[in-house]
């Protein structure tokens, strides 16, 4: 994992207010609860006190109370009531369990993994606003969380894993692609051609105005592919632990105004969105070394680049939150 970084971790929707949700993330056991207030809090799940897990306890009074002896903890991770020694009891500083700033934004549940220090702003998308609606699905695959992303960052696999769904047209010619970063944003503009015996353009050989979209990655996982300024598919990629990724798709559009009718076409697009990602489910889990961000024997060309630049990136963020905890 990159440490000092905001991950997506959950769909909003998954937390309920007052009741546990528990979840395995980043490797860690976590559980996630609302208050009173709405506002979303998470700690690790073993009891200070000898090791019981919380997540089968309860919430009660904003709190969550261990199943085995009633003892609570507040959203920070600290214990606030030990019923034995009485209500008025002082609980001392080592009845604490480790807490995760966590932070609600475009219906995703952030989690800040990393040092304690003044938080970054969230980065968003660009351009998904309460303007579109979606319709969204899980799933699980059995591969390091950085196999998934770039697997979504590669722009030469489409008419091969995708012959019969978004990769139609046999463009297997790659121009470029355009490779952009900045400031923890990967921006990809995509140039797939017919091969008539051309040889592919180089990046700087190609203008962003015939590119026939856009792809953007946001670190540590999440991405976006804009189809067009009304149209989008968003995916977060989140690790489970180093052998296991839960992806989050979405479809979002805003061409249709009417609710009844926008609901209706975005939830029977996600039959086919589940196609396309079964597709590339189906070759990533055959990729060796899977469950690790190890790459071995492996040789890239030009249509590469944004698997290129994604690697680079990573490997400067981990250094650089190496050198931050050192």
């Amino acid at each position: 994992m990159i440490n000092n970084q905001w991950y997506i971790v959950l769909d909003s929707k998954e937390v309920k207010k007052e009741k546990i949700t528990a979840a395995k993330r980043l490797g860690k056991d976590l559980l996630f609860w609302r208050d009173k207030s709405n506002q979303i809090h998470c700690i690790e799940r073993t009891c200070a006190h000898r090791g019981a897990d919380l997540a089968l306890g309860k919430i009660v009074n904003d709190h969550v109370q261990c199943p085995f002896h009633g003892i609570e903890y507040d959203g920070s991770g600290r214990g606030v009531l030990i019923p034995s020694i009485g209500k008025n009891g002082i609980v001392r500083s080592n009845f604490k369990v480790k807490s995760y700033p966590v932070v609600e934004k475009g219906d995703f549940v952030f989690m800040w993994f990393g040092e304690e220090r003044d938080l970054p702003e969230i980065k968003w998308l660009d351009g998904i606003d309460e303007t579109f609606n979606y319709s969204s699905l899980t799933d699980i695959w059995p591969v390091h969380y950085s196999r998934s992303i770039e697997n979504q960052l590669d722009v030469s696999h489409l008419p091969f894993v995708h012959y019969n769904t978004i990769g139609r047209g046999g463009r297997t010619l790659v121009n470029g692609p355009i490779v952009e970063y900045k400031d923890g944003i990967i921006n990809v503009w995509v140039n797939n051609v017919l091969d008539n015996g051309q040889k592919p353009l180089k990046p700087e050989e190609v203008k962003k105005e015939d590119c026939i979209g856009r792809l953007q990655f946001i670190f540590p996982n999440y991405w976006q592919n804009i189809i067009n300024k009304d149209l989008r598919v968003v995916a977060a990629f989140v690790p489970i632990d180093d052998s296991n990724t839960i992806i989050y798709l979405r479809f979002y559009q805003r061409f249709l105004k009417v609710p009844l009718i926008r609901n209706l076409v975005t939830k029977i697009s996600m039959p086919f969105n589940k196609k396309v990602l079964n597709q590339d489910k189906r070759v990533v889990i055959t990729q060796r070394p899977i469950k690790s961000e190890l790459r071995m024997n492996e040789n890239l060309y030009q249509g590469d680049l944004p698997i290129i630049i994604y690697r680079r990136v990573r490997q400067e963020l981990k250094k650089s939150a190496k050198e931050v905890s050192e």
